[in-house]
């Protein structure tokens, strides 16, 4: 099965570094990116995590955007309902502006942080994921245009054609994504529990749509790969260490590698973090392809959206070159860019 591949970046900030060398190596992961064939480039919205830098998405999109010509740049996704959809519309509508055919716009109904967090974000009145589907209504609408003299309009914004995509990882944005017919991400790379369910929903219920025609289903993966397998592991123990941190309510920056895993975690520590990445593919690259070829043959996406929280840049880069490399070995439709 023909596949397409793509990047979701965290921008993260690795232990003694900073936002800005975040920043960097998002633009230099981008170009490269480009380079090797992947589809789109994605990043994040979360908030209070010192080891993500990509909460002020829509900037974050903009400077990856004009370090490259043309992979699609996107959100994946915004957290619609830390936003009134009139100033996504037009952040949107200026970012398609500016790079015309090639932004996406991944809309989740979560808070993307703590609830003391949601509520400065939101502040007294404003929307919940309750009012996720009026909230993306109403967004659309801005897209298409206001009716009327009186009309409350997005500019720019209005009258551009920005695909916009239903993330989630339960079966409330499987469902909305099929009866609406817009495409599907699922967060398998973190919440993979109801992958099955939610995959099953989506395409057992879609319903045609002007933006897509039939079912589209994307999925999140951690992939990483370097030379060796042993390598691989230990560049896998910083995202292990990052989500045990998530779970013990002591999140910070992401941290190097370390060789053994076992003397950080409780078995049931264990447990959760195994079941919580179950959709990772760690190895070498022939190991990577093998992995990859599974994943798809089981699932049969339409896109793959890898992600690689590893510590050291040029291992981080090297990681996402190989397993394009895979990716194409197994099937995976390369963007022939030019």
């Amino acid at each position: 099965m023909a596949f397409h591949y793509s990047v979701l970046d965290l921008s993260p900030i690795c232990e003694g570094g900073s936002a800005a060398q975040a920043f960097q190596a998002s633009r230099e992961l981008a170009q490269l990116a480009e380079r090797w064939g992947y589809r789109r480039f994605w990043l994040a919205e979360h908030h209070s995590m010192r080891g993500i830098a990509s909460a002020a998405t829509s900037l974050v999109i903009s400077h990856v955007a004009a370090a490259t010509h043309r992979i699609r740049v996107g959100a994946g996704g915004i957290m619609l309902p830390n936003h009134s959809p009139l100033v996504i519309a037009e952040q949107f509508g200026t970012l398609e502006t500016l790079y015309p055919g090639r932004i996406d716009l991944g809309l989740g109904r979560a808070p993307g942080s703590d609830q003391a967090t949601a509520r400065a974000l939101r502040r007294q009145g404003l929307n919940t994921a309750d009012s996720f589907p009026e909230d993306v209504a109403a967004l659309q609408a801005y897209f298409r245009g206001g009716q009327g003299p009186q009309a409350v309009r997005a500019v720019p914004g209005e009258g551009l054609d920005i695909p916009i995509w239903i993330l989630g990882s339960s079966l409330f944005g499987a469902q909305f994504a099929a009866y609406h017919g817009l495409p599907y991400s699922f967060a398998s790379h973190f919440a993979p529990s109801m992958i099955n369910e939610a995959l099953q929903l989506y395409r057992q219920n879609f319903r045609p749509s002007a933006q897509c025609d039939k079912p589209t289903v994307m999925l999140g993966m951690n992939v990483f790969a370097a030379e060796s397998e042993q390598r691989a592991q230990q560049l896998f123990s910083s995202l292990q260490q990052q989500f045990l941190a998530l779970i013990r309510g002591t999140p910070g920056q992401l941290p190097p590698p370390v060789n053994d895993m076992e003397a950080r975690w409780s078995p049931a520590e264990k447990g959760h973090v195994e079941r919580t990445l179950a959709c990772s593919v760690i190895g070498d690259p022939d190991q990577v392809a093998a992995g990859i070829k599974r994943f798809i043959e089981r699932y049969q996406p339409d896109e793959l959206m890898l992600t690689a929280q590893i510590f050291d840049l040029p291992e981080r880069l090297r990681s996402f070159e190989i397993a394009a490399q895979a990716c194409q070995f197994v099937g995976g439709s390369a963007v022939d860019y030019g």
